[in-house]
């Protein structure tokens, strides 16, 4: 048995209104219900718009126009008419919108038509049928309103929420809502009029003989059931509102705390008799659209503080920088006013170069954002100073420590502390200094596309202690690098850590060596997902925490032959865990090299080197390793330096010894290697070529 058969059976015909293309596709019972052919057919939008009741088409407008925007049913109750107008049926209408393309208001409705079977007029079935139905519809329309009115978040959304609203039974053709502002009543938005009907209406003062000002006025509802009675009662006005063609006006007062905010109107283009149902329907809707209007406006107010705030406190770039490239983004996190402590900076510096500064005040609130504003402007006096990075941080640190609430309790509990990253670049050499003060390290990509965390000295977060150090670590940008400085939220977002978080980037760093600006974006959306808005833009979701990203690119000529990598490292007397520094440095400088072992030789070779530095010498080593040439083809050469004039000597280690291994090793596994005197001091190299295979020691 066919669908169409059994649903015939139970008076239900399908339908499928395309709005775009003006047509109706009815199958033969839902013709039939339309008092049309009851045959298959495709109809002129216009020729079965004409079966419905004026009423009861408002309706269902408004109904459809609710569920595109909420993606929910159309449900509504249609009385079908004759061309005199006369009620033939009644049928119930179960359909679902779907938008006709990206972007286009134009929608297809598919759904059935269901007959519903009438008590005798005049019978108390049919007055207990149509009081039972009125107000169960409206028992609905009220629900619904009220969720999707709640669910409005900004004044635009309210108003588009209030336009498509669908009374039972006497739903308005025009609409209008009036703010008040100061002694003036203006329009805050309207539906149903043509553009430029609301110009007499956009300014008036209170006094103005019109209803919306009486009834700020008085806060009591204006009801106007027929033009003769808006004629007598605002003959001034009369003339101007009589060409929008409407018989009937409602005036409500918008009402919060029992503070009269504006008006409501709604205006019919057939007769309403305002019944006390009626009355108490729109009195209703009033209420919640003033409830509603008043919450949105606080979210739009609080909006465009926390713009205002973002804008204040995000600096622009500033002018070009020769042969370097920056771009910066700020995503702040979503909640209370959605400003935080993160920033970034860049500061023309007297000497010529510029600073670039990234940190992180704790919290993520108006106080966080408050000591952020001036811990950002002490930096840049202190940098303008020509302080060097590391005075300028510990200056920093001491201003931060003196920041301290005279509130706070016993605990510190209102206490603040931030960390950063402050390097000054020369733009001619790409040389950067760095201080650190507890921030994530930077990032370098290279020219090939290999990213690596370059390991620089740090101390203390700022305000931690008022006379803290901070070490400094030169880095050298070679032409088509680019580093990247971030706060923790760009690494950490999502339940990642630090290790994870860059497991996450990685990619992203190096599939974008083209466009600064693209880099930008593909790393906020890796962590926030696309449509991220930044900076000055919408405000974005809410957030874990706030996100600051500044890269920064040495621009140079492209060569056919890939720039060599490079990166360096002292370790210090004081700090031997810088070994292991050094040697996760090295795997990460090697991490795509051909032969894992090759990778394991250079590790073991570099320990033994600053090992060796480090037991018998008294000062720091300088390490410095640079793989260069083409991927399959390349030499790696790592370089110890120290200040010791001792050169390093080739000793036969007993089986029991626990050292004097370091040259035997060195000549086993590299396949260069040697020891230079360099003035006052020594450097002790080795060279593997990743071409030839490596040889493995035999140390049994």
């Amino acid at each position: 048995m066919r669908t169409e058969d059994v649903l015939a059976a139970i008076a239900t015909g399908l339908w499928r209104w395309d709005n775009g293309a003006g047509t109706v596709t009815l199958d033969a019972e839902a013709a039939r219900l339309l008092e049309l052919p009851a045959e298959p057919g495709v109809f002129r939008e216009s020729e079965v718009r004409s079966r419905f009741h004026p009423v009861d088409w408002n309706e269902i407008h408004g109904v459809v126009g609710l569920a595109v925007a909420e993606g929910t049913l159309a449900e509504a109750r249609l009385r079908i008419v004759d061309g005199s107008g006369r009620v033939l049926r009644t049928v119930r209408s179960r359909s679902k919108p779907f938008p006709a393309g990206e972007g286009r208001k134009d929608y297809v409705l598919i759904g059935t038509l269901q007959g519903v079977v009438e008590p005798p007029p005049g019978t108390a079935g049919a007055r207990a049928a149509i009081t039972g139905d009125w107000r169960r519809s409206r028992e609905a329309f009220l629900l619904d309103a009220g969720r999707a009115l709640a669910e409005a978040g900004s004044t635009t959304e309210v108003l588009r929420v209030a336009y498509s609203l669908s009374m039972p039974g006497f739903s308005p053709d025009g609409l209008a809502v009036f703010g008040l502002e100061g002694e003036r009543l203006t329009i805050v938005g309207q539906h149903g009029h043509t553009l430029g009907d609301e110009s007499p209406f956009t300014d008036m003062p209170l006094e103005t003989d019109y209803p919306a000002t009486e009834v700020v006025r008085t806060g009591r509802a204006i009801y106007l059931p027929s033009p003769d009675d808006y004629r007598g009662r605002y003959p001034a006005t009369w003339p101007l509102v009589r060409r929008f063609g409407h018989r009937s006006w409602a005036f409500l007062p918008l009402i919060v705390s029992g503070r009269t905010m504006g008006t409501w109107m709604a205006g019919f283009r057939h007769q309403v008799s305002f019944s006390p149902d009626e009355r108490s329907v729109l009195t209703t809707v009033a209420r919640m659209l003033a409830q509603a209007l008043d919450r949105a406006g606080a979210a739009d107010t609080e909006r465009e503080l926390s713009l205002g705030l973002q804008r204040s406190m995000m600096p622009s770039l500033g002018p070009d920088i020769p042969g370097m490239t920056v771009a910066a983004r700020y995503v702040p996190t979503g909640g209370g006013l959605q400003v935080g402590g993160d920033w970034y900076d860049l500061i023309p510096l007297p000497s010529g170069r510029i600073a670039l500064v990234i940190g992180d005040v704790q919290g993520h609130d108006v106080r966080a954002a408050g000591i952020m504003g001036q811990l950002r402007i002490a930096l840049r006096a202190y940098a303008s100073e020509g302080h060097r990075p590391d005075a300028v941080l510990a200056r920093a640190s001491r201003f931060l420590s003196g920041l301290t609430d005279p509130h706070e309790d016993d605990e510190g509990a209102n206490a603040r502390f931030a960390t950063c990253l402050y390097a000054e670049a020369d733009p001619e050499t790409g040389v950067l200094d760095i201080a650190r003060a507890g921030h994530p390290d930077p990032v370098v990509t290279t020219a090939d596309g290999t990213a690596v965390i370059r390991r620089t000295e740090g101390g203390l977060p700022l305000g931690i202690e008022a006379d803290a150090d901070y070490p400094t670590t030169r880095v050298v940008l070679e032409a088509g690098q680019t580093i990247m400085l971030c706060t923790d939220g760009l690494i950490e977002t999502g339940g990642h850590d630090l290790a994870t978080g860059w497991v996450r980037l990685r990619p992203i760093l190096e599939q974008h060596t083209g466009d600064l600006e693209k880099l930008a974006d593909a790393l906020v959306q890796a962590v926030h997902g696309p449509g991220s808005h930044y900076t000055t833009g919408p405000l974005p979701d809410r957030r874990e925490d706030d996100v600051a990203v500044l890269l920064l690119r040495r621009e140079g000529s492209v060569t056919h032959q890939p720039a060599p990598r490079r990166t360096a490292l002292t370790i210090a007397q004081a700090e031997p865990e810088r070994i292991s520094v050094a040697r996760q440095q090295l795997r990460e400088l090697l991490h795509d090299w051909a032969d894992p072992d090759q990778v394991d030789a250079a590790v073991l070779l570099l320990s033994e080197m600053a090992t060796n530095v480090l037991v018998h010498t008294d000062g720091d080593a300088l390490l410095v390793a640079e793989a260069a040439g083409v991927p399959g083809e390349r030499c790696l050469r790592v370089e110890m330096s120290d200040g010791s004039d001792e050169l390093p000597h080739k000793r036969r280690p007993g089986e029991m010894a626990s050292s004097g291994r370091g040259l035997v090793l060195m000549e086993m596994l590299a396949h260069r290697w040697g020891v230079d005197p360099r003035g006052a001091g020594k450097s002790i190299w080795f060279e593997l070529n990743e071409d030839e295979e490596p040889a493995l020691p035999d140390l049994d």
